[in-house]
């Protein structure tokens, strides 16, 4: 009798055991079958259309950039559109005031609408050695590196009596807008750069023309 039930015991268990294997069996199956048909429900080379169990996005009433529209919403059916007249992108709204423009009255302003102090100066040196002594070299004379190497291009010579006679505005415009063969450096200095570059030239150019008398007699001796 004890064996008979430890025999009973061991089948049930057996028979357990072989029913969570098939039930196990069959949960990994149903599992495969879902990822199976997930997997191909997404976008790919594989089907055109794709099989998707799940609508997305890529179902909805659009336009793509660069293409023609069906509609006539717009009368050239084109869809990317212009952007509208005087459209200014946030950040950058500039008047037409002397700091931005160096004009005034249609003009070029005489002098600079900003105060010279020793930190415009020594920012306007920073900007100088940065952007333009490549071309300039670092005394503004026109003995940079660019025209060493390339002798066809031959910069202006910042400290000569023609671009002494320039107003603050006529420089300002120059280094914006550029001028024969100098390029436009508006999009690259800041207007307050740009002013700060033309208060240190117009150092170099004092510098350029002042006689030993004018130096202060504490500093005389460090000349060369």
């Amino acid at each position: 009798m004890r064996l008979q039930g430890i025999e009973d015991i061991g089948q049930r268990s057996g028979a357990s055991g072989r029913w969570r294997a098939a039930v196990g069996q069959w949960a990994a199956g149903i599992a495969a079958l879902l990822f199976l048909g997930v997997l191909s429900g997404c976008s790919g080379i594989q089907r055109d259309p794709p099989f998707q169990l799940w609508d997305d996005m890529k179902h909805q009433p659009k336009f793509k950039a660069q293409s023609e529209m069906e509609s006539d919403i717009f009368a050239d059916r084109r869809v990317t559109r212009m952007a509208p007249a005087d459209t200014v992108v946030r950040g950058h709204m500039h008047d037409d005031s002397v700091f931005f423009t160096g004009i005034e009255n249609g003009m070029y302003v005489g002098k600079m609408p900003v105060a010279v102090t020793p930190e415009l100066l020594k920012r306007g040196q920073a900007e100088f050695n940065i952007n333009c002594s490549p071309c300039h070299d670092l005394t503004g004379m026109g003995h940079g590196i660019v025209p060493t190497r390339v002798p066809a291009w031959q910069p202006a010579n910042l400290t000569d009596d023609r671009i002494v006679q320039y107003s603050d505005g006529e420089i300002f415009d120059v280094i914006s807008n550029g001028r024969r063969t100098m390029p436009a450096y508006r999009f690259y200095i800041v207007d307050a750069d740009r002013w700060a570059i033309i208060s240190y030239v117009r150092a170099l150019q004092r510098a350029a023309h002042s006689k030993i008398d004018e130096v202060p007699a504490e500093v005389r001796a460090s000349l060369k």
